[in-house]
């Protein structure tokens, strides 16, 4: 059996700390202060909004205060460090996303370690990302767009948000299992990206689906595929990339995630009320309005996902010469 790094997280450090917060932990029942719970993202998106529903889900629970802290921008990577560095007393969480797993591949090396620092509690969503073109173009379908890009000199080209970013590789991923050429150009954002299509000025973007529903729905652009591994609940509509013969899967998502040291007893029970709340019907029908697929796994399941995540796009990332934002 093959052992990584996170079977074995928190190491010595982890051990010199536990005492400690296991102490601080069986002296009062948590949670019995208020707790903190860092977003990688700016205020407003779906990371952001779905946090603070979850967040309004477990203070009505515990009957304790769950307050929203955002600390965007380097790739996440001040978000994680934040969290790497607290106190592992059950007080601070990570509401981490997908650059998570490809911080190391983007930057080098960290000024935490992801494998060893933090300790995954639960995945709870995957943000689907959807392959979409302009309803105006020769291609109807992914195998006609395949063929299209094929009989191109220059390939075909995908606008995306961010260097790096899960659209931008699974563009990447898509042009290099399909055996085409083509050029992802990045926008600051979604906007600018249907602001290309739909000028015919690309020929493609991947996206989450939110903001480009209103463009499909009026007929001006088309999905031609869901990047997910299963139809997302999102847009039932759109068949996998899998499903038509192309095997590209490329997930966002959102997941809980703590100090390594943070005592199992804390962990657990935070594992379960994310459980709860992701079971709620009401909190599934808002996050559905935000374009998320409820999507549980506990620690270790979501530990395992993060480890293969992010050796398939370390790879990416290098043989794309992709740099750092």
């Amino acid at each position: 059996m093959k052992i990584t790094r996170r079977d074995v997280f928190g190491g010595f450090a982890a051990a010199m700390t536990l005492g400690r917060a296991t102490a601080a932990w069986s002296a009062e029942t948590w949670p019995a202060r208020p707790v903190r719970m860092i977003s990688t993202y700016a205020v407003g998106g779906s990371s952001d909004i779905s946090l603070r529903l979850l967040a309004e889900y477990f203070e009505g629970k515990l009957g304790k205060k769950f307050f929203v802290e955002n600390k965007p921008g380097a790739g996440s990577t001040i978000a994680n460090q934040t969290v790497a560095r607290a106190e592992p007393d059950g007080y601070t969480f990570l509401y981490a996303a997908a650059p998570y797993e490809t911080a190391e591949a983007m930057f080098g090396k960290l000024s935490y370690d992801p494998h060893r620092d933090l300790r995954p509690i639960a995945m709870a969503m995957i943000v689907p990302l959807f392959l979409i073109v302009n309803a105006n173009a020769p291609y109807k379908t992914l195998q006609e767009f395949i063929a299209y890009a094929k009989s191109k000199p220059d390939g075909v080209t995908f606008a995306t948000p961010t260097p790096g970013s899960q659209p931008h590789l699974a563009a990447e991923l898509l042009i290099r299992t399909a055996g085409i050429k083509g050029v992802a150009v990045q926008f600051g954002g979604d906007a600018p990206c249907y602001i290309e299509l739909l000028a015919g000025r690309v020929d493609a973007t991947t996206t989450a689906l939110p903001a480009a529903l209103p463009h499909i729905k009026s007929g001006a652009l088309r999905v031609l595929g869901c990047f997910s591994d299963q139809r997302s609940s999102v847009y039932p509509d759109a068949k996998t990339l899998r499903e038509q013969g192309t095997d590209v899967v490329s997930l966002g998502w959102y997941g809980f995630m703590a100090p390594a040291a943070t005592p199992d007893p804390i962990v657990s029970q935070m594992q379960s009320e994310i459980r709860a709340a992701l079971s709620d019907p009401v909190i599934k029908e808002k996050l559905a309005v935000q374009g998320l697929d409820v999507n549980f796994l506990p620690g270790p399941e979501f530990g395992q996902f993060i480890d293969r995540e992010s050796e398939k796009w370390g790879k990416i990332i290098r043989d794309a010469g992709i740099n750092k934002p």
